[in-house]
């Protein structure tokens, strides 16, 4: 009864009572801040983070075809204005505007009346004239021997002998007019001079036509193959030629002559074409110069005149070094950095020659060294002199995330 008496005193004593409030508060506190304490009781170090992972692609040098984009247009292999050769009325017109004509096809018949009439003509004036040549060389004859034995004179005989030639000079001229008459009169029958698809006719049956006329009949163009003709400026083909020059570009002839075409739709053509040469002159009023390709063309897909693009494999640069372009960046002056993860796992500001792009890639002339591991991925999440974990970005992981994205 002593003992609960005092108790109750010492808690009806306002200052026992708060200060035994604030120990066991204080006990309270420091239980909770041991058992919720991830550390060892004593330690005062704060838990360190990990290095962040990053996506590196391991530079390889590697063959690479380069080539330029071209724009152009097509061009026929053959082409050919019919005229008509001799004066006269068109009679027939066997042929099929738009078709195809095979070469010595007939397109237009003249009225060869007057034509068959001047052969005739020069025919049987040869006939008359062989007859008398065939006289003159039997008198020739007979005079050369009577001059012998002094039974003619020799003017006689010398007049006969130049009859004889006069008459064969007669005879050869015959001939010339007769194979003239037969050339106008094989004129009259307009042909094809070349094999190709034939356009428009500008007459039709009735029609007078004259010979050698400023207007053609029609024209034939040859589809299969066909010309594309695309331009390239000077300056380009000036740094080509230093780079083949030097030695940085290789060009196979194999290789150097392929042509690729793509149409106005954005397709690829199905056949590839060769380079057959470039324009010896440089137009003035463009700066360009001027390449001819020949391609394939048996579905007559290219019609003359389309535009067109055409990829013109230019040579081969044998250890070329490649990186993706998310890789690059560019300071305010325009010059080209990547980020490398060297052995020591921490992170270099590494400047570079970016030449040209390549597909998804940047082309690299200078800067990078083969095995170099570039960062692709979450550059972001590092600055220079940082530590970071190499994941190696594969060809897989790209085609599967996109752009290879490291978590």
């Amino acid at each position: 009864m002593k003992q609960t008496t005092t108790l109750f005193q010492i808690f009806r004593n306002p200052g026992i009572a708060g200060m035994l409030s604030v120990l066991l508060l204080a006990s309270l506190l420091s239980v909770w801040g041991v058992s919720n304490s991830s550390e060892p009781a004593g330690s005062g170090q704060q838990a360190v983070a990990p290095a962040p992972k990053v996506g590196v692609h391991e530079v390889a040098p590697q063959s690479l075809a380069i080539s330029s984009e071209l724009a152009g247009r097509t061009a026929p292999y053959l082409i050919a204005e019919v005229r008509p050769q001799v004066t006269g009325i068109i009679l027939e017109r066997p042929f099929r505007e738009g078709g195809d004509v095979a070469a010595g096809q007939v397109l237009y018949q003249i009225d060869p009346a007057t034509y068959q009439a001047a052969y005739d003509s020069a025919a049987a004036t040869l006939a008359r004239d062989e007859a008398a040549l065939t006289t003159a060389r039997l008198k020739a004859k007979r005079y050369a021997e009577l001059v012998k034995v002094k039974a003619l004179s020799q003017e006689a005989n010398d007049d006969a002998a130049a009859a004889l030639k006069q008459a064969q000079a007669t005879v050869a001229m015959d001939k010339a007019a007769l194979e003239t008459a037969r050339i106008n009169l094989g004129y009259t029958r307009v042909t094809a001079p070349i094999y190709g698809r034939i356009g428009r006719s500008t007459v039709t049956q009735g029609a007078l036509v004259t010979a050698n006329q400023a207007t053609a009949l029609a024209t034939v163009r040859q589809l299969d193959p066909i010309y594309v003709d695309v331009t390239q400026s000077s300056a380009e083909l000036l740094r080509l030629k230093r780079a083949l020059g030097k030695g940085e570009v290789q060009r196979p002839d194999e290789l150097s002559a392929q042509v690729e075409l793509i149409l106005e739709d954005g397709s690829t053509y199905a056949h590839k074409g060769t380079l057959e040469f470039s324009e010896v002159t440089v137009d003035e009023s463009t700066g360009s110069v001027t390449l001819r390709a020949l391609f394939p063309n048996p579905e007559q897909q290219l019609l003359p005149g389309m535009f067109v693009r055409a990829r013109v494999q230019e040579g081969v640069i044998e250890g070329a070094m490649l990186v993706p372009q998310q890789a690059v960046s560019r300071d305010n002056t325009g010059k080209a950095s990547v980020m490398i993860l060297n052995a020591d796992g921490q992170v270099e500001l590494r400047p570079v020659d970016v030449v040209r792009a390549v597909g998804s890639q940047w082309l690299v002339r200078s800067g990078l060294n083969a095995g170099e591991r570039v960062v692709v991925d979450g550059v972001q999440k590092v600055r220079p002199g940082d530590r970071a974990t190499a994941v190696l970005v594969t060809a897989s992981s790209k085609d599967q995330t996109g752009a290879g994205a490291v978590n």
